[in-house]
């Protein structure tokens, strides 16, 4: 990763494959941010992390787990599911696909 540098080029590739509009002067700048960021990181790299142990989950808070069982009173038929669709077909939603370059 070392001596990666972003071109304003490079981020309306990202922005264009992302659909986020971007002017040229905010591509300029997000261009500077993104090779700082990535020299950051190139300095992370250099650390020594021998012997340290890998930290996942830092506040001692455990995830509040439950079953996983359907509510038959809270779930809709297939006929009411698709009851406001504009378009169906054999029981599914219908769509327009999106196809651009």
């Amino acid at each position: 990763m070392k001596g990666i540098a972003f071109s304003s080029s490079d981020v309306q590739k990202i922005a264009k494959l992302a659909n986020i509009p971007v002017t040229d002067t905010l591509a300029d700048d997000l261009a500077a941010g993104f090779t700082k960021t990535m020299a950051v990181v190139d300095e992370l790299t250099k650390v020594n992390v021998e012997g340290v142990e890998a930290t996942n989950q830092v506040t001692g808070l455990e995830n509040v787990l439950r079953e996983d069982e359907i509510d038959t009173q809270r779930i809709f038929t297939q006929e009411q599911a698709l009851a406001n669709a504009k378009r169906t077909h054999n029981g599914y939603f219908v769509v327009d696909q999106i196809l651009e370059d």
